[in-house]
């Protein structure tokens, strides 16, 4: 609760009778704004008198009002955004100092009568303030009140918006306004950086003075400016406004772009293209919008870079200019068309943006996927290299731009991650929010504007536009308009496409043919009913088309058919189904393969027509075998599949013989089950384990994988079980002879929770063998605090259940495990010493120091901890009590410097104080040194995609 001081009172009852000689009040039929403001460029704030006239347009009594503050959302490190921030793995936010955070402060309300009114934040919503009214609001009835406060522009560098380095400030929800009503309540939303606000439509007045020195631009419409002692004062007005933008710079980078119908001004990028080319570009998209939404209900548009830096086109146009493989033009089309749609839809459209998400990026994607189809419809998804004809093999080249929009979202649903359209913006993980819910959802319109064919959809979305201008809408209005203009049932669509996850996958499971028709049953894989097309094929020409609107069980179809070669289902890809490899069928005759196999060279697409080798020259590197040469066969493409096999026989450089490693598993998802997954593996190396012997490693393994309902909830789990079975041949380096050859079961359980701020995980391990059995658990916590002071801590303990072995080959170790198991990437594993001998792994005590007693044959137990002292740098230290048979325990420790440069990825450990006693001044102390290095390309590709998924 907030309640100002009587100086305070005095100065604001001033500014209010100096700001209501400045500002009249018109008569209007909504929420009103008026805000007078000064900018300061040096402290980066805004101050702020503002008129809110408060017009209740629902049939409720109001005895408070919910205004939006999202500039508050980055005022500590605990707000909902710093949280979003934290789960996707984005550290900037949390190591920021204050001065780069932003914050909206001295707050006061004031009602007509200049009463102070208290105010507060939501304890759930903190980017939200609620005023209790002294008397209420009714129906229709109006009320002004004069606020106050001071806007803290926060860094652009953790959401693009806010102020740079260069003095440049791109500013949006800076300010006070009302929140949406809908449903007899206030639409709360905190800022999560999705540019989904709950703002009520209102007109706004803005009077703000700028340093001389900054060029202002603004989407709201400029009545004048007049320049003053060095400030400029700039006056904008509009109406019928969700939002707007404030752009301040030097050099003024907005151009003017005018057309018959709206002012289109743009600082959008791209210096190859002369003004006349980009205005060529700019009047073509904005009569194409407009054709197809109608007219912007505004005088004038803003298309910033930012914006489209926020939401670019994901895909191969963000190459480096220097390998891009679209034209100049074209590119700067794409990028233009994405950004002022975005625009243009989310300036017009009153829906609840962040529940009817679906609605915004849906549109979007099917008038792109239109504009690509009416202007560029040869375009391929590999642009100018499908001209190459030594590529021309490859899927990826050949598929057709718009074909991307289905492997994006393909790519999530068969990693199991997919959400239903319908779901809330602030529910999706990053990849679905960006990239493959948007792109289903258009490639959904685009299925039913197929299906109802004479672009039903295309007109509907048109009233559904104009409505928007009429009133606030809800997702049920573009549903009814839908319906309307259907002539055909499709409840289906929102059923099953929209407010569901299930998967479509058709099969042609039977077929018989004649001169001159054809007969075929489907089957329906997944139980999910919507409508399928049907297309028979000559020489890749399309013959027939038919629609069929429900698979019946055991149903025959029959089809003229034209002289087609070949009977294909969804041959155009209109339908998101799940799997296309069983979808068509040769009519040439029998067919020993209905699919032939195709090699391909590197990575690929998942071509539906062939089986799809892919061979890839591969090098590799350890102590005992130097640099190994070698081709990688497998099937692998860019989309899972359940079923992998996956070669790499290498050429040992330093003995000149083969070596190498496979795996073949099977992957099966289950898509309404606590269990996200359960794979089923074998794997097998052929490698050296010291310079004259090799190891062979086969390990048959069931993995089970379960995920949380909520995919943003970054918590895994998973169960395995598997035989270890090794044969290693003797060396005349090693000592443990005895151990040559053995097998054992091991079973694991982990549970873990990772991110930027927290880390928390437990492990779970048995292994049983003839000769030994062993127990052990290991638990991890991180913790960084809003100090940026970070605290690591890992605890281990380990027991033989029994043990008869004669060598140290299966104890815990201390410092350094003998990874007989063979699951670590150790560079030299047998090395004792030398460089190689440094490396450690976080395995079983975990020491850095090498001491006495480096093995543990009875019991062990140890914690591990470290803090920062400035950024990477970190002290560490080692505490543990061991164990061996027909000894008493004995208590070690170790501490000294690590350099977590990047954490369990690569570090460095400089030995201070242990049980050897200060080891810095000892003799070889460079020897002393550990480090850990991670050089397996899926561990360091899980370093970035962890952000996504």
């Amino acid at each position: 609760m907030h309640t100002p001081n009587n100086k305070v009172i005095l100065t604001l009852k001033l500014l209010v009778f100096w700001s209501l000689l400045l500002l009249s009040l018109n008569t209007i039929a909504q929420h009103n704004s008026k805000l007078i403001a000064e900018f300061d460029s040096e402290q980066k704030t805004i101050s702020v008198i503002q008129e809110l006239t408060y017009f209740n347009q629902s049939n409720d009594t109001l005895s408070y009002v919910v205004l939006n503050d999202w500039n508050n959302a980055y005022s500590n490190k605990n707000s909902p955004l710093a949280k979003r921030f934290s789960d996707e793995f984005e550290r900037g936010f949390h190591l920021a100092n204050e001065k780069e955070r932003g914050i909206t402060s001295n707050i006061t309300i004031l009602d007509e009568n200049a009463n102070f009114l208290t105010w507060e934040r939501d304890a759930n919503h903190p980017d939200v303030i609620q005023f209790r009214l002294r008397e209420k609001l009714l129906p229709n009835e109006k009320k002004i009140f004069k606020l106050t406060y001071i806007v803290k522009i926060t860094s652009d560098r953790f959401t693009k918006f806010g102020y740079d380095e260069k003095g440049t400030f791109n500013i949006k929800n800076w300010f006070l306004t009302p929140s949406r009503f809908e449903n007899n309540t206030f639409i709360k939303y905190d800022n999560v950086n999705l540019d989904d606000e709950s703002n009520a439509l209102s007109d706004f007045e803005l009077s703000i003075k700028v340093p001389s020195n900054l060029v202002l631009t603004s989407d709201l419409n400029e009545i004048n400016q007049t320049a003053k002692e060095n400030q400029t004062l700039y006056h904008f007005k509009g109406e019928n406004r969700l939002n707007f933008s404030l752009f301040l710079d030097e050099k003024g980078e907005f151009l003017s772009f005018k057309n018959e119908d709206i002012d289109v001004v743009s600082n959008l990028r791209d210096s190859r293209l002369t003004d006349i080319q980009r205005a060529i570009v700019i009047d073509k998209i904005v009569n194409y919008v407009a054709e197809q939404l109608g007219h912007y209900p505004h005088k004038k548009i803003t298309i910033s870079q930012v914006d489209y830096e926020r939401n670019p086109f994901y895909g191969l146009n963000q190459l480096p200019n220097f390998i891009s493989p679209f034209p100049d033009e074209f590119m700067y089309e794409l990028k233009f068309l994405k950004t002022y749609l975005n625009t243009y839809i989310h300036n017009t459209l009153q829906l609840n943006q962040r529940e009817d998400n679906w609605i915004y990026d849906g549109i979007q994607v099917y008038l792109m996927m239109k504009y690509i189809d009416e202007f560029h419809p040869d375009s391929k998804m590999m642009g100018s290299l499908s001209k190459l004809g030594i590529l021309r093999g490859f899927n990826l080249i050949s598929l057709g731009f718009n074909g991307q929009y289905s492997y994006f979202y393909m790519l999530m649903a068969r990693k199991n991650l997919d959400q239903p359209l319908g779901s809330p913006k602030d529910s999706l993980i990053k990849f679905n929010e960006k990239i493959a819910s948007k792109y289903r959802a258009g490639l959904s319109l685009n299925y039913l504007d197929s299906y109802l064919g004479q672009n039903r959809v295309q007109e509907s979305i048109k009233q559904f536009f104009e409505l928007n201008k009429k009133q606030q809408t809800t997702e049920t209005d573009f549903e009814n308009i839908l319906k309307k203009n259907s002539p055909k049932r499709i409840d289906w669509f929102f059923d099953k496409i929209i407010n569901s996850r299930d998967i479509i996958d058709y099969k042609i499971n039977s077929f018989s043919k004649t001169k001159d028709s054809v007969s075929l049953t489907i089957k329906n894989k997944t139980a999910t009913n919507v409508p399928i097309p049907v297309y028979g094929i000559k020489k890749k020409e399309i013959v027939f088309k038919y629609w069929v609107d429900s698979i019946a069980k055991d149903s025959v179809y029959t089809f003229p058919r034209n002289d087609a070669d070949k009977i294909v289902l969804n041959y155009e890809n209109e339908v998101p189904e799940f799997n296309l490899r069983n979808n068509w069928q040769s009519l040439r005759g029998f067919r020993l393969n209905n699919r032939p196999i195709k090699f391909n060279f590197m990575k690929d697409l998942e071509d539906p027509y062939y089986n799809q080798i892919l061979y890839v020259p591969t090098l590799e590197y350890n102590l005992y075998d130097g640099f190994q040469p070698g081709l990688r066969v497998h099937n692998k493409t860019i989309l899972d599949k359940p079923f992998i096999f996956d070669l790499n026989p290498t050429f040992s450089t330093k003995t000149n013989n083969i070596s190498g490693k496979g795996v073949v598993y099977i992957n099966q998802y289950y898509r309404d089950s606590k269990i996200n997954n359960i794979k089923y593996l074998l794997g097998g190396h052929y490698l050296h384990y010291a310079p004259d012997a090799y190891y062979t490693k086969l390990n048959p393994t069931i993995s089970v994988q379960f995920r949380p309902k909520n995919l943003r909830d970054n918590r895994v789990q998973s169960f395995q079980i598997k035989e270890i079975i090794v044969n290693r041949e003797k060396s005349a380096f090693l000592t443990d002879q005895n151990t040559e050859s053995y097998q054992v079961f091991n079973a694991k359980y982990y549970n873990g929770k990772t991110e930027v701020t927290h880390h928390f995980n437990f492990l779970g391990d048995i292994q049983l063998s003839k000769t030994f059995g062993k127990l052990a658990a290991e638990m991890q916590y991180r913790h960084l605090f809003n100090n940026n002071r970070q605290v690591n801590l890992r605890f281990f303990a380990g027991s033989f259940l029994y043990n008869t072995t004669t060598s140290n080959f299966f104890d815990f170790g201390v410092d350094r495990p003998s990874d007989y198991l063979f699951e670590s990437d150790y560079l030299g594993r047998s090395e004792t010493k030398g460089l190689f001998s440094q490396q450690i792994i976080p395995m079983d005590g975990f020491f850095k120091s090498k001491l006495e007693n480096r093995f543990a044959n009875q019991w062990i137990t140890t914690i591990n901890a470290s803090t920062n002292i400035w950024n990477w740098i970190e002290i560490y230290g080692d505490l543990g009590m061991i164990k061996n048979r027909n000894l008493s325990p004995k208590f070690i420790h170790d501490s000294g410097v690590r350099l977590n440069l990047v954490t369990d990825y690569f570090e460095l450990y400089f030995p201070v104080y242990s049980s050897n006693g200060w080891e810095i001044g000892q003799q070889n102390y460079q020897e002393r040194i550990r480090f850990i290095i991670t050089f397996n390309p899926d561990t360091l590709i899980r370093l970035f995609t962890r952000k996504w998924f």
